[in-house]
């Protein structure tokens, strides 16, 4: 197990907030203006953001991980009016916006001052890139504190208020879940502790001292934790809220979970950078077993087909969300891909999926990751959950490759359990007493491990190639 050393602590982000708002302030930013940040998982990278969004200033996070091209390109595109830097981000060099470094140091340097408004003005404007691998800016606009007020609300009435006074943030703050879990605390008068990065046995001992109330996770870093020799239920007897989004959830999985965690405390949702769409509590998950959930409180689904009717449920179409006011947003400088998503107040990320009868949501995919195999339409979704289904297999994915005979295979590479040795033949056999044959992997991998994003979420945008797959 890690030392208490490697524990970060619980900390009151209010004085801190103070700080950056003084910093904010001396460098003459106004609401509206962006500030771009290149910045590690700390105390004071919260801080800067929270109070980046009381005074309405556009915070524009990006990983420090990203290649100097990629930051100029965003760069560009956000025209910062400053940018905030680690010295140890190595895309910082040479970017076209004036750039100071910024780290705790920095920080408390900084003469305290009160925010312009107790509740959000504005909300980060995180650059999304989809499916496409064009990253697009999604921005809110700035508003009063009445607005900030009731997004902070929603963010919680969601999750049944369950997000306690002490939160954990076990992933990369510049992403919009991680930070949106954290700012709830932090805003209703709570402590947040920060993990520097992912570690599942950090996790666990952070856990087991710190006694936390709620933290926001990805399945992949769930299956991690779990696997630890070790874990019991106390370890997660503190967790009023453990919310987890972002990727298919396996079964097996899930069911352990919700053995270990305290009743009531498992909550699903789906959502984007966008917006969100779902929750889903214990409950609804244990009657119908791989649903996102249902609508979210204060919004309502559909699915659409092609030519923009409703379809009865069990069809698979495009996913709309009726969305209240506050939740309103657009694509940054492209009104015109703005226009596309929304209608009225309803809008859609492009993703496919279907409702049953009793409302729950299930996704199938995106429309780029749909796969069209001698003609037939394959959505990966529906075959990785089958996939997840199968003895000793933890993850799946499902994806196509060019070919000439079928215009393109559908192909799927899995990673075992720990102490599992799938049989792949075996796998297809199983999956073809289930599924119609084009929805059957032409072949079944197994890898080590899936090429990801620092969330954890599977990087479909050159997935075959990543694997060798490609012909």
């Amino acid at each position: 197990m890690p030392e208490a050393a490697d524990v970060p602590a619980l900390f009151d982000p209010t004085p801190l907030v103070r700080r950056a708002t003084g910093l904010l302030r001396a460098h003459a930013l106004s609401p509206g203006d962006r500030l771009l940040t290149l910045l590690p998982n700390t105390p004071a990278t919260l801080a800067l953001q929270l109070a980046a969004m009381l005074d309405g200033v556009v915070q524009v996070p990006l990983p420090m991980d990203l290649g100097p091209g990629e930051v100029r390109e965003i760069v560009a595109d956000a025209d910062p009016r400053l940018a905030l830097v680690d010295v140890g981000a190595r895309a910082a060099a040479g970017l076209a916006v004036p750039t100071q470094p910024f780290d705790a140091d920095v920080l408390g340097g900084a003469d305290a001052t009160e925010p312009a408004a107790p509740w959000p003005r504005t909300r980060p404007m995180a650059f999304t890139s989809g499916t496409t691998g064009r990253r697009k800016g999604v921005t809110v606009g700035v508003h009063d504190a009445a607005w900030g007020e009731a997004v902070v609300d929603d963010e919680h009435a969601a999750f049944d208020r369950r997000h306690g006074d002490r939160h954990l943030v076990v992933s990369p703050l510049h992403h919009s879940g991680p930070f949106r879990f954290a700012f709830v605390t932090a805003l209703t008068g709570g402590r947040v502790a920060v993990l520097p990065r992912f570690d599942a046995r950090a996790w666990l001992a952070a856990l087991r001292q710190l006694r936390p109330t709620s933290v926001f996770c990805v399945p992949t870093q769930l299956r991690r934790l779990l696997a630890l020799p070790g874990l019991t239920a106390d370890d997660l007897a503190s967790l009023r809220l453990v919310a987890h989004a972002a990727a298919p959830m396996p079964v097996p999985l899930k069911e352990r979970l919700l053995e270990l965690a305290p009743e009531g405390s498992v909550h699903e949702f789906y959502g984007s950078t966008e917006g969100q769409f779902t929750v889903c509590p214990p409950d609804v998950w244990r009657s119908a077993p791989g649903t996102v959930g249902g609508a979210r409180a204060g919004r309502t689904l559909e699915v659409r087909g092609e030519a923009g009717g409703d379809l009865p449920p069990g069809d698979v179409g495009t996913v709309w969300v009726h969305a209240p006011d506050h939740a309103r947003w657009a694509y940054w400088r492209d009104p015109a891909r703005t226009a596309a998503a929304w209608d009225g107040d309803a809008f859609t990320v492009g993703d496919v999926g279907h409702l049953d009868g009793d409302g729950r949501l299930f996704l199938d995919g995106r429309p780029g990751d749909l796969v069209i195999s001698g003609g037939v339409n394959v959505y990966p979704a529906e075959v990785e959950r089958r996939l997840l289904d199968l003895p000793g297999v933890a993850e799946a994915v499902a994806f196509g490759v060019p070919d000439e005979e079928w215009g393109q295979r559908l192909v799927a590479a899995v990673v075992a359990e720990a102490g599992a040795t799938p049989d792949t033949e075996a796998m297809r056999g199983r999956l073809r007493s289930e599924l119609a044959a084009a929805k059957v992997p032409k072949r079944i991998v197994v890898v080590d491990d899936l090429p990801r994003t620092d969330t954890g979420k599977v990087r479909r945008v050159g997935l075959a190639a990543a694997l060798g797959l490609e012909p």
